[in-house]
């Protein structure tokens, strides 16, 4: 009777985890997963953690009244300065916070408040798009007219220096990057990709998105995704950014930590997704934090560089609440300090979607050192970074 029950019980474990796998899409992923290979700096080596927060910044999120629309701003304007100047990293930066800003829920109103947020060096203004069933020639519309209206009225985005024009990290709404959504959903273009980089996208930061089915089979990578003008999903594989190797393809694109987290078990049976979402429902806790490093995110040839790109949704209200009024990203930002900046084993750098870009291609470049003196290798700081604002 007891190896019958043993038997039912591993039948049923299998069964629920076969049900997971395609419920979850695991399918798309799983294998490369399995397949990874675990990456460790020399011996006495210093692990560089690079820290980013990309955040789809949508404060219009459920059609909300104006006044909520207002409040949800005002929130991050005023709490997330007094939090963040606690904490400093191993350059004496404090956490700088990625606004992926929605062009189809723009008011200035609220990219004022954020901008106040990049005067004090705590922010970055980048850009996030929804849309459907859309055209090449409206998508080029839209971007165009929100990059100019970042640059010239909020001070946002790094300009190319030698081309001068404006440029810019993207997140795509609801992941359906070059229209990824295997239902035709969220997007519309196929080539999107070359569109982005025509109109001066230096990186996607979309992935990961599992358990959603526009997640890609690369995963846990720095890679450059090269665009089929008629085939969709196009950043699905790419060439891997390494040291001492060239631009190849339309677009870099960096991935954010994707896998299990066997410590937190569905059930108590099936190892939940890590996908990087920090949220309510999703805490950053230290186990968490643990995974994020370990995955080991990282230019090929330079895994003492390690690149942690997590994301949320943090303009809806029950996320922005538990992270800057009940300890969410203190609990985060004390463990981090605590773990992984002690100086000699660790240490730590804040960064910003574009600081991340940069001190990626100081990687493929063969830059050696300390990475956080290469916050603006390639792309300056965006004119509102650290602006001291003059008052008659």
């Amino acid at each position: 009777m007891m190896v019958f029950g043993v038997v039912i019980g591993l039948t049923i474990s299998v069964a629920l985890l076969l049900i997971e796998i395609r419920r979850k899409n695991i399918h798309q992923w799983f294998i490369p997963w399995l397949k990874r290979k675990r990456v460790r700096p020399q011996d006495g080596r210093t692990i560089h953690v690079m820290f980013a927060f990309t955040d789809h910044f949508e404060p219009q999120w459920a059609s909300p009244d104006r006044q909520t629309e207002d409040a949800r701003v005002s929130i991050w304007a005023e709490k997330y300065p007094p939090l963040a100047s606690r904490y400093k990293d191993a350059d004496g930066r404090s956490p700088v916070h990625s606004f992926f800003y929605p062009e189809e829920e723009y008011r200035p109103e609220h990219l004022e408040k954020i901008e106040g947020l990049c005067n004090q060096g705590l922010g970055e203004i980048e850009i996030h798009l929804h849309h459907h069933d859309d055209t090449e020639e409206n998508f080029r519309h839209l971007m165009s007219g929100f990059i100019e209206r970042l640059h010239r009225d909020h001070g946002a985005l790094a300009c190319d220096p030698d081309s001068g024009k404006p440029v810019f990290s993207f997140i795509h709404g609801n992941w359906a990057l070059d229209n990824a959504h295997p239902d035709g959903h969220f997007c519309g273009i196929n080539n999107e990709i070359t569109i982005l980089r025509e109109l001066g996208c230096y990186a996607d930061m979309t992935m990961p998105c599992a358990p959603d089915p526009c997640q890609t089979t690369t995963i846990n990578s720095i890679y450059y995704a090269k665009d089929d003008p008629h085939g969709c999903k196009s950043h699905d594989s790419g060439q891997p950014v390494r040291v001492g190797g060239k631009p190849w393809g339309d677009l870099m694109c960096i991935q954010g930590p994707l896998g299990f987290n066997i410590r937190n078990r569905k059930l108590g049976i099936l190892p939940r997704i890590e996908n990087a979402d920090v949220s309510l429902s999703a805490k950053p806790t230290p186990d968490r934090v643990d995974l994020w490093v370990d995955t080991a995110v990282h230019v090929e040839g330079k895994p003492e560089w390690r690149f942690i790109k997590v994301h949320g949704h943090c303009a809806q209200d029950h996320d922005a609440h538990y992270l800057l009024e009940e300890g969410g990203l203190e609990q985060m930002f004390d463990y981090l300090d605590k773990r992984y900046n002690d100086g000699e084993n660790y240490q730590l750098h804040y960064v910003s979607a574009r600081e991340m870009y940069n001190i990626v291609k100081a990687a493929e470049a063969g830059e050696t050192g300390n990475p956080g003196d290469y916050r603006d290798y390639v792309l300056p700081r965006p004119a509102n970074l650290f602006r001291q604002t003059v008052r008659a």
